[in-house]
């Protein structure tokens, strides 16, 4: 889910939770030591979280890793209603950014010999992406990670969007199980938007299927291959899929949203839902210590092989978000400064989290609130971090 996507829809009900983020922005590197520095070293993004916390987001948990060590903090409250600040070591829904991990496997898998990026999405799920001009056999694996199939994106279907994201239909159906391939047949309802290739367009439809690519290839559960490959090496132990469980495992904290558009100061408590109806594009949950560990592994070569990571690495223009180009589940920002960052948003309906870093993996920062509201202080926090706060 990019963040120009979800500019579209806007803050109130978050029609998709596609839409999230969007106001957000117009040899291997030492581990970082695990200490906390002065805090003068992030006065700046504690400050802007500090600020989007006094403008409205309940609670925020944040952590940098850069030269000078790991720093951490946490603001606001993690229960509005016992008053319980927010965790540092909260766990929860990191939505799109399980894109990543995904991303991550199939190339690993690609570096193995298993698939190919410019196989058809038929050659592995035969027959499933067909009708209304769709066509699994026009459409290949790094077009779905890329996102440049074409293919309509479920969320944005008014029906599933009532039904799963917003107001009564979310409350009265959280806990539904959902298949993947239940969701995928959504977005194949509707007509592609475009010939496959042509151009950039985010769709959750393109994570569902990348997923049961994997799953195919892997001749297991997607959750084992990410677990095995992923988790388990870098001793993720923050990090899990929920499968059909509607809980976070603790600690964590409670998520909110505003789902009704008609009651715009309406705040509900969302967060028991059924992770089936995330499965594969964003249903893993994780910390901010672990997203950082990820990133900065993946970043430093960790996890892909140099041909691979430079696959992941090349990226298509975002004609939705000047300034931004998307590569293999992971997205490049060049910021007012002058920086350049490689970065993924991730929403769920209650959550919002961002995970930013160099491409060197030196400097990581990840950060997420317990709402899906409050965008337009992203920005500032990036810009906190990487333009006024000294990297070390």
């Amino acid at each position: 889910m990019t963040m120009a996507k979800r500019r579209r829809v806007g803050t109130v009900g978050l029609a998709a939770a596609a839409i999230l983020l969007a106001t957000a922005f117009t040899g291997h590197a030492r581990e970082p030591r695990e200490t906390t520095p002065a805090a003068a070293d992030h006065q700046a993004t504690q400050r802007a979280v500090d600020a989007a916390v006094a403008g409205g987001v309940p609670g925020i948990a944040i952590e940098a890793r850069d030269a000078n060590g790991v720093w951490k903090s946490a603001a606001g409250v993690g229960n509005t209603s016992t008053g319980a600040p927010r965790g540092k070591n909260d766990r929860f829904r990191v939505g799109g950014i399980t894109n990543t991990f995904v991303a991550t496997v199939l190339l690993q898998m690609e570096a193995e010999n298993k698939l190919r990026l410019d196989d058809t999405v038929d050659r592995y799920l035969p027959g499933l992406v067909t009708g209304n001009g769709n066509d699994g056999r026009a459409i290949t694996v790094r077009q779905l990670l890329n996102h440049t199939s074409g293919l309509f994106d479920f969320f944005a279907d008014p029906a599933y969007g009532q039904t799963y994201l917003m107001g009564d239909g979310y409350l009265q159906h959280r806990y539904d199980v959902v298949t993947p391939e239940q969701r995928v047949r959504v977005g194949l309802a509707h007509p592609p938007l475009f010939t496959p290739g042509a151009r950039h367009s985010y769709s959750n439809t393109n994570d569902v299927l990348a997923a049961l690519v994997l799953q195919k290839v892997a001749g297991r559960p997607y959750e084992t291959e990410v677990r095995k490959r992923i988790i388990e090496p870098l001793g993720l132990t923050e990090t899990s899929n929920p499968g059909n469980s509607v809980r976070l495992p603790q600690p964590s904290s409670r998520g909110y949203s505003k789902l009704f558009a008609a009651q715009p100061d309406r705040i509900d408590d969302v967060t028991e839902v059924s992770g089936s109806q995330s499965w594969g594009g964003g249903d893993i949950i994780s910390s901010v210590g672990d997203l950082n560990r990820f990133y900065g592994a993946l970043m430093r070569g960790r996890l892909l092989p140099p041909q691979q990571l430079t696959a992941m690495k090349t990226t298509v223009d975002n004609p939705d978000f000047p300034g931004s180009s998307y590569g293999l589940g992971i997205e490049r920002l060049t910021m007012g400064c002058g920086t350049t960052l490689w970065y993924h948003d991730g929403g769920a309906v209650g959550w919002l989290s961002l995970a930013a870093f160099t491409e060197d993996g030196r400097h990581q920062l990840t950060f997420n609130y317990n709402s899906n509201w409050g965008a337009e202080h992203i920005f500032p926090i990036l810009n906190a971090e990487y333009c006024d706060t000294p990297a070390g």
